[in-house]
C-alpha cells in the first residue's frame, strides 16, 4: 500500500473531519429553527424534543468539496477519464436528492413529490449508465433499479428515527466501500475521495447526532445520503467495479447488497410487514421500528446504537472475506450468507412481535 496516498486520503479525512465538525456548530447557533418538523403535529422520532434538523447540508457542502479536490489532488495523467457521462449523472441524482431533502425539511412537501423526485434520481442514474446488471433484459434490470434506488432512499429515510442510528450505519456502508477500493490499490479513483469526504462530514456531524444529541440529519441529509449510498451500492456491490466482465452469479449479486445494506433493509421489511399485517399504511411514520422495538424490550438508546453499529461493522468483514477469499461462488456461500440474512432478520422480528405484546401488557 503506498504511503503516500495513505498521507494523503488520511490528512484530507482529519481535514474534513474537523471543518465537518466547525460548520456544524455554526449551524446549530445560527440555525435553530431551520428543518424542526417536530414542534407540532404527528411526533414520529424517537425523541419528542424539538431540535435542528440541518446536519445534512453539510453532507452535500463536503460532496461538492471533495468533487473539487480531486482535480487539486491529482494531476490530468492521474484523473484520466473520471470525469465522464456517469459522473455528471452521480451529480445530478445527488443534487436532486438533496434539494427535495431541503424542500421537505423547510416547507414539508407532499409525499408524492418525494416519490417523483426519487423516481426521477433512479432515472437520471439509468440514463448516465449506472443501473444493476443481473438479468439479460435491461427493462428488468431498470426496474429493479428503480425500486432500488427509490427503496435505499426511503430505507435511510425511515432509519432516521433515533439518535445516532442512520448516521452510524451510512458510516459502515462507505468503509465498505472504501476497504473495498483500497484493496483494489485503486488511489486514483475520483470515487475515493468523494467516500473519504463524506465519510468525514458524518464523523464530524455524529459528534452532534450522538445520544442525547444536539441535531439531526433531516429529509435534507437522508435523501442525499439514500442517493449516494443507493448509486455507489450499484457500483460496488450489484454490478462489481473490478470485475464488471466476470460471468454472473446471480445468487452472490443480491446476496452481497443484502449483506452492506443489511440494516436499513431488515428495518424497512420489519416496519412495512408488519404495518401491511395491521391494515396500516407503510408510509405512514411511526414508533414501531426495529429501533423502537429494542428500546421497548429495555435496552437505552446508545445500546440499540451499538447493536446496529455491530451488525454494520461485521458486514465490512463478510464482504472483504467473500471479495478477497471466495474465488469461486458456489450454493454454500449462497446457504450460509442467506442464511445469515434470514436469521437476523427473524430475529428482529420476533423483537417486534415481543415489544407489540409489551405494550398490549402496559395498556392493559
Amino acid at each position: 500500500m503506498n504511503s503516500h496516498y495513505i498521507i494523503l486520503y488520511g490528512t484530507y479525512f482529519v481535514f474534513c473531519t474537523l471543518f465537518s465538525f466547525l460548520i456544524n456548530r455554526l449551524f446549530l447557533k445560527f440555525s435553530s429553527t431551520l428543518g424542526t418538523k417536530n414542534s407540532g403535529g404527528e411526533i414520529i422520532r424517537w425523541s419528542s424534543t424539538s431540535k435542528p434538523a440541518i446536519g445534512g447540508i453539510s453532507f452535500y457542502i463536503l460532496f461538492l468539496a471533495s468533487v473539487a479536490s480531486y482535480a487539486v489532488f491529482f494531476t490530468p495523467e492521474e484523473t484520466g477519464s473520471n470525469y465522464n457521462v456517469k459522473f455528471v449523472g452521480l451529480l445530478l441524482s445527488m443534487a436532486l436528492g438533496f434539494l427535495v431533502g431541503l424542500a421537505d425539511d423547510a416547507y414539508n412537501t407532499r409525499p408524492l413529490l418525494k416519490f417523483s423526485v426519487q423516481f426521477l434520481c433512479a432515472i437520471v442514474l439509468i440514463y448516465s449508465g449506472i443501473y444493476i446488471h443481473v438479468f439479460e433484459s435491461n427493462w428488468l434490470n431498470y426496474f429493479l433499479t428503480v425500486l432500488w434506488v427509490v427503496g435505499i432512499m426511503n430505507s435511510i429515510n425511515m432509519l432516521d428515527n433515533m439518535d445516532g442510528i442512520t448516521t452510524m450505519v451510512s458510516l459502515f456502508i462507505l468503509l465498505i466501500i472504501i476497504v473495498m477500493v483500497f484493496m483494489e490499490h485503486d488511489y486514483n479513483n475520483i470515487h475515493l475521495i468523494v467516500l473519504v469526504g463524506v465519510l468525514a462530514s458524518l464523523t464530524g456531524f455524529l459528534f452532534f447526532n450522538w445520544h442525547p444529541s444536539k441535531m439531526y440529519m433531516g429529509d435534507t441529509g437522508s435523501q442525499f445520503l439514500g442517493v449516494f449510498l443507493s448509486s455507489m451500492g450499484i457500483m460496488y456491490f450489484w454490478n462489481d467495479y473490478y470485475a464488471p466482465n466476470a460471468a454472473v452469479v446471480l445468487s452472490k449479486q443480491f446476496i452481497i447488497p443484502l449483506i452492506a445494506f443489511i440494516v436499513p433493509i431488515i428495518d424497512t421489511t420489519v416496519v412495512v410487514v408488519n404495518r401491511v399485517s395491521r391494515g396500516q399504511s407503510p408510509f405512514v411514520g411511526g414508533r414501531d421500528h426495529t429501533t423502537h422495538s429494542l428500546a421497548y424490550l429495555g435496552l437505552s438508546d446508545r445500546q440499540v446504537a451499538y447493536i446496529f453499529a455491530g451488525i454494520s461493522a461485521n458486514s465490512i468483514f463478510l464482504i472483504t472475506y467473500i471479495k478477497r477469499y471466495i474465488i469461486t461462488w458456489s450454493w454454500e456461500f449462497t446457504l450460509l450468507f442467506g442464511g445469515y440474512f434470514i436469521i437476523l432478520l427473524s430475529v428482529f422480528f420476533y423483537f417486534a412481535f415481543k415489544a407489540g405484546q409489551s405494550a398490549i401488557q402496559k395498556a392493559k
